[in-house]
């Protein structure tokens, strides 16, 4: 899909003098307007243009917002609220800003559930989906340092509890801690250590995304059906088809995001972080940031087990377990057939996944006590079966439906159901 002749022309004498020399409007043209992709496609793939448009948006009002803030533990609180009070449109950027990240987090949870659902991690496409678990990790890491920027109490205690963790790594775990802090705690040297890290990572991530593209443009793009494509009766030019429907997705998903931002602006925040960081007062009940839930109640479940192991240990490798297990999910399912759609019984494990995950998150808000520990640990329990033992056991025991001979007749037989 990604091969085939240029189809290109420059129509002007400057035009062809630029092609010869930095054929830049060539590749745009040919990746992202005359590019093959598959008739099939639906809304959920829109979902990976989405997260292109809130990086962009991310960048651009952090790198604003960078302007006015004062990264000094004296100032920073103070320095957000004369952003907000002071600064001309100061209180928009912020909220763009702050709703941004969770709308960003919504996007690439949809765009990696809809890659498990339709096996768009499978051969060719393994590294494909390698870099996109990058980008998690690079945005999980930006937002953790960005949460504690405003330097509320959340974002001081929050801060305290996950750096705490770090110490329980055997032998070096006391200086990641350190390094991490640039301390013995969470003060001056912490604040400015994560400001300058979470205005350097976007850029980083920018890099990934790239790469993600490239990938994704020399593997070519998966469908629903799961099938290569066979002609070109299988595919339509990117532009003007998938454009459109890219188009009509983000305006409604950026009507979304503007309810937000502008009618229940802190609805997806906490309210302890309006109140300045106390090091001598914690809150009665410390949570991170409502996209980080599922891991963190991950960490709980662990971290409350009783057993051979050292419970604060075993709570940080499940945490960063439950990322890493992500990157190895090409290997991992050993069915053949790549979409859901084909494959019953992984249709019905995936659903229920999808449910477990949502449920942790719920979970993760709730306070370490009574049966929300079990629960915790038995939805821990599921999330990792699910990729260890799950998606191995169904590539040899399930019988998945007949597949079509081709993404056209995959879209007729769907026309007829």
């Amino acid at each position: 899909m990604s091969g085939g002749h240029s189809t290109y022309t420059p129509k002007t004498r400057i035009g062809r003098w630029f092609d010869a020399r930095l054929p830049l409007p060539r590749m745009v043209h040919d990746q992202f307007i005359a590019y093959p992709v598959p008739r099939n496609l639906n809304y959920a793939y829109s979902f990976g243009g989405f997260l292109s448009m809130m990086l962009a948006a991310q960048i651009v009002t952090g790198v604003v917002l960078a302007m006015h803030y004062a990264a000094d533990t004296t100032s920073a609180f103070n320095s957000v609220d004369k952003i907000m009070r002071d600064v001309n449109s100061g209180w928009l950027l912020r909220y763009l800003h702050s709703n941004g990240a969770s709308f960003f987090f919504i996007a690439v949870y949809i765009h990696m559930s809809r890659g498990l659902y339709y096996g768009s991690y499978k051969a060719p496409r393994e590294l494909l989906w390698v870099l996109g678990c990058t980008n998690l990790l690079l945005m999980m890491a930006t937002a953790f340092m960005g949460y504690v920027l405003p330097w509320g109490q959340m974002s001081f205690w929050g801060a305290t509890v996950i750096t705490g963790f770090f110490s329980a790594i055997p032998l070096v775990g006391d200086w990641v801690q350190q390094l991490l802090l640039g301390g013995f705690a969470v003060d001056n040297p912490t604040l400015n250590r994560f400001f300058a890290l979470h205005y350097l990572l976007p850029f980083m991530l920018t890099g990934v995304v790239i790469l993600h593209i490239w990938a994704l443009h020399i593997a070519g793009q998966t469908n629903p059906a799961g099938i290569d494509v066979k002609s070109k009766t299988d595919v339509v030019d990117f532009t003007p088809h998938a454009t459109i429907k890219d188009i009509f997705g983000a305006v409604v998903f950026v009507t979304v995001f503007a309810y937000f931002v502008f009618y229940v602006p802190n609805y997806l925040g906490h309210p302890d972080n309006y109140t300045a960081a106390d090091p001598l007062k914690t809150p009665a009940h410390i949570v991170p940031e409502w996209y980080f839930l599922p891991f963190y109640a991950i960490l709980r479940a662990v971290t409350f087990n009783i057993g051979p192991i050292d419970s604060k240990l075993g709570g940080v490798l499940a945490m960063f377990g439950a990322i890493a297990v992500l990157f190895f999910v090409p290997w991992l399912d050993t069915s053949k057939v790549r979409s859901a759609v084909y494959r019953p019984w992984y249709k019905r494990f995936f659903w229920l996944f999808v449910a477990n995950a949502l449920f942790l998150g719920w979970l993760g808000s709730k306070p370490a006590e009574g049966w929300y520990i079990p629960a915790m640990q038995v939805s821990t329990l599921y999330y990792f079966a699910f990729f260890l033992v799950v998606m191995p056991l169904l590539g040899v025991v399930e019988t998945p439906r007949r597949l079509p001979n081709s993404i056209s007749e995959a879209i007729l037989e769907k026309g007829k159901e």
